[in-house]
């Protein structure tokens, strides 16, 4: 009988998930997520990287004093700086735990970091020897591994283990590598470094071509135990291996992938949503596990096969990933329920809310039933994480009141009220071509800030003709990418309040630090 062997299961939504375009995720929603990885049982959560701005320290810091059952570890470069600042954000976590990270592929040395082969063995080393005297666990990056020569791989590798780490990353930084070549990497590591029993190997793979999940799985079947993956996929350009994929796969390819996790998969659905609401980067359709139509059978012969049994056309079972029928249209409460039902249901989604949320959740969910008959599951989560996460201690834009008003010469009218973050009331009347054009423009001439539209989407939230609507956007002030998102019933009101809200999301991150520096891992 063949051994199980135990992948230890490394997310990095948090640190590389919200190094993707426009994602600015404020402490309170890094939290959020955060609490939802350990209830879907991730064996590591990568919160951050300390060292990059004073809001992303108080976010590690902030995971760090409150998750208990997954280690929680932060990036580091190899600097002093930042592996004392990684140490006071997760000095008070369980397990403290850093990942160091250095370049080691030709193109890097030579251009980026203007080393040596000795040079960059010598830094490395040093570094795991510092960061050794604070943390139980070590965990080394070679970035760029996979353009890497091998020779010069496993003689830095045998050294930094030497020095004290614990576990070995080898990324595919650039999702350059096929599954093939990654997996002889690793074969290769295996072979050549004498001490590498004295540590653990591990994946981290970008989908540039495609291929990162694959290229995880390779890694795992020559030697790794770890693999290094976030929710959705989402990450630096095309993204990392897709957490929810390789899980998947493990499981229901058993027969085959002599590999477990301890990962719940019920949680998969769950985790999926609340990243995809909190980052506003939506889930495509089509997107394996957890995609909307990846349980939706439309071609007759496959409809056919399904009544019969559904085993013909689906090889995952929808509530194994927490995918239950119908969840979209399900009744869940109406306009009679009382504050104990509120709370039962609550309790039901494992949101944690104080009494003052709960308050503040019950009397959205009232002043919803006034104007809607039928009020689903995901009416309810959109106001738990709109409570949850309102960052409301910030000095910010608030959309007061507005109108729009179609011209007889087909032009669109919009006038809108705004208490800016001073507290006045500023008010602001513009023609579009337009009502969303008009409202924006509006909007534009009261804020103090320049900003760029660079994307608006309009979803439902649910199914129904009176199904909230949320709006997602993207904007751009002063060269970075923020986004933004808006729930109501009304369209226009969710497209307002979105891009206030992209706005007020540039407002904390000013308050917070300087913008976050994007690190490639």
């Amino acid at each position: 009988m063949t051994d199980i062997t135990d992948i230890k299961i490394f997310d990095t939504t948090l640190r590389d998930g919200e190094q993707s375009p426009g994602v600015n995720l404020n402490k309170q929603e890094k939290l959020e997520i955060a609490k939802q990885l350990e209830r879907l049982g991730v064996d590591v959560i990568e919160a951050g990287f300390p060292a990059s701005s004073e809001g992303d320290f108080q976010a590690v810091k902030l995971i760090a004093d409150t998750i208990k059952n997954s280690t929680v570890t932060a990036l580091a470069r190899t600097k002093k700086h930042d592996i004392d600042r990684a140490y006071e954000a997760l000095k008070n976590t369980p397990n403290p735990r850093i990942h160091i990270f250095l370049a080691t592929s030709p193109i890097h040395r030579e251009f980026k970091l203007k080393m040596d082969k000795q040079k960059v063995i010598d830094t490395s080393v040093e570094m795991v020897t510092y960061s050794k005297s604070m943390f139980n666990e070590v965990e080394w990056s070679a970035e760029d591994a996979s353009r890497t020569e091998l020779p010069f791989l496993a003689e830095i590798i045998e050294a930094v283990i030497d020095a004290g780490a614990a576990i070995i990353n080898l990324p595919d930084t650039v999702g350059y590598t096929t599954p093939k070549e990654y997996g002889e990497m690793f074969k290769y590591v295996s072979e050549n470094v004498p001490n590498i029993d004295k540590a653990i190997l591990s994946t981290h793979c970008h989908n540039d071509l495609g291929m990162a999940v694959a290229n995880s799985v390779a890694g795992i079947e020559n030697g790794a135990t770890q693999i290094e993956c976030s929710i959705n996929g989402i990450g630096e350009r095309a993204g990392n291996a897709a957490l929810e994929e390789i899980a998947v796969a493990l499981h229901i390819r058993g027969d085959f992938y002599p590999y477990t996790t301890n990962l719940n998969l019920q949680e998969i659905k769950r985790s999926s949503d609340i990243v995809a609401k909190l980052t506003g980067m939506t889930v495509q359709p089509n997107k394996a596990i957890i995609g909307r139509n990846a349980y939706a059978h439309e071609a007759g012969i496959h409809q056919d096969g399904m009544l019969k049994n559904s085993e013909t056309y689906e090889i995952i079972s929808p509530a194994l990933v927490g995918v239950s029928a119908d969840t979209a249209n399900t009744l869940f409460l109406g306009k009679h329920s009382g504050r104990h039902a509120f709370k039962d249901k609550v309790k039901s989604f494992k949101v944690e809310l104080t009494e003052e949320e709960l308050s503040a959740a019950f009397s959205s969910f009232k002043e919803l039933t006034d104007h809607k008959k039928e009020v689903t599951d995901d009416d309810i989560y959109s106001i738990i994480m709109e409570i949850k996460t309102d960052a409301s201690n910030i000095e910010r834009y608030v959309l007061n009141n507005f109108e729009v008003n179609y011209e007889q010469d087909g032009l669109t009218k919009a006038h809108i009220d705004v208490v800016t973050p001073a507290g006045e009331h500023v008010s602001h009347e513009v023609t579009g071509s337009g009502s969303v054009e008009a409202l924006y423009k509006a909007i534009q001439e009261i804020i103090r800030e320049k900003t760029n539209l660079l994307d608006y989407q309009l979803s439902s939230v649910g199914g129904g003709k009176d199904a909230l609507a949320e709006s997602r956007v993207q904007i751009k002030i002063n060269d970075q990418q923020f986004s933004g998102r808006g729930t109501a019933q009304d369209v226009l009101a969710a497209s307002a309040n979105a891009y206030i809200n992209a706005v007020n999301r540039y407002l904390m991150s000013e308050q917070a630090a300087a913008p976050a520096e994007s690190v490639n891992a």
